[in-house]
């Protein structure tokens, strides 16, 4: 653990570095830079490491008999995290057997650390449409997963209820918008419902600069599909969320999003992040295209004006009817009607 902290603090030390190049003009040689250590020379194998169930040791975590305002401050690395985690799927879980594994979330999916002050406050948003049993399996891993690192969190699903095609970006947008009228969280993860994080040292908290947790997933053969790659789970400060005015609106159907808010990004002179490859591992939930989630055929034409709409188009032009708010025993569910692409 001792060797783990040390190499993340020289990752971490770099970054910084880098940072200070990149703001002097040397954006491109920065960002390679940042691709090729966090992808190999910071990365131990996660096979020379034992893998342990998500559950394992989360029966220690215990609450102290002290008041909340004598609770130390949680430390900077988690006594609960163990690195590479196995990752199952059990058949037939219900929301009842996920909860009673995370005895400590509270209704609407709110958790906070029972011994210590967190020092992470993170909101994860997860855009949805008809896919429940790849909820139930992320929900069953993402909250042990969350606990391990020892954040204070809320898991927000947003269900887009209507029949039109699916709009991950405005999703994002309303869980958002949503999320930061019930707390002033400090970071947001955007989660895609179909990918299960393989090693908790992949704290969900945010940095200086936004942050691409998925960096290696199954389904690329855990590597970048490319080196300007945003999609997937991503992290941004919410002033940073509201720099770039958030996700456009008008992508409509699969693709396309992810590539535009990374322009955002650069366009606001800021670069992307991202842990160890080691680290942000991924197993991706088999699936195909969802009816109504079919290729989006105008993502790259809307790709080529994103320079010139990006400020008016995005949380500051955002329209959508929320049809209800509900806790449930491991999230807050938000239901939405976003209109349809002729609006």
């Amino acid at each position: 653990m001792v060797v783990q902290c040390r190499v993340l603090f020289i990752f971490l030390g770099l970054q910084v570095v880098m940072m200070v190049l990149y703001h002097q003009g040397y954006h491109h040689q920065v960002s390679r830079v940042l691709n090729i250590l966090s992808s190999s020379i910071l990365s131990p194998t996660p096979a020379n490491l034992i893998m342990k169930d998500v559950y394992s040791g989360l029966e220690q975590i215990q609450a102290l008999n002290l008041t909340e305002d004598d609770l130390p401050s949680c430390p900077k690395s988690s006594p609960f995290l163990s690195g590479p985690l196995k990752v199952s799927f059990p058949l037939h879980l219900t929301m009842d057997e996920i909860a009673q594994k995370n005895p400590w979330v509270q209704m609407g999916g709110h958790y906070q650390p029972p011994n210590c002050w967190a020092l992470h406050h993170t909101a994860v948003i997860i855009p949805y449409r008809a896919r429940r049993k790849h909820l139930y399996q992320l929900l069953y891993h993402l909250h042990p997963f969350l606990q391990r690192q020892q954040i204070h969190y809320t898991i927000y699903v947003v269900h887009q209820i209507d029949n039109n095609t699916f709009n991950r970006g405005k999703l994002l947008n309303v869980g958002f918008k949503e999320a930061m009228k019930e707390n002033n969280w400090q970071c947001i993860y955007f989660h895609d419902v179909d990918l299960i994080p393989e090693d908790d040292r992949n704290v969900y908290g945010c940095s200086v600069l936004p942050m691409h947790s998925a960096v290696a997933i199954d389904k690329f053969q855990y590597k970048l599909p490319y080196q300007t790659y945003f999609g997937g789970v991503t992290a941004l400060r919410p002033t940073h969320y509201l720099k770039i005015n958030g996700f456009p609106n008008n992508y409509w159907g699969w693709g396309g999003e992810d590539d535009d808010i990374a322009s955002r990004i650069f366009l606001n002179k800021m670069f992307i992040t991202r842990p160890p490859a080691a680290f942000g591992r991924y197993r991706m939930l088999k699936h195909g295209h969802d009816k109504g989630n079919e290729v989006n055929p105008k993502r790259f034409h809307l790709l080529s004006s994103t320079h010139i709409r990006w400020r008016r188009n995005g949380i500051n032009t955002l329209n959508y009817k929320l049809l209800s708010k509900e806790q449930t025993q491991l999230y807050t569910n938000f239901t939405v009607n976003l209109g349809s692409s002729d609006q």
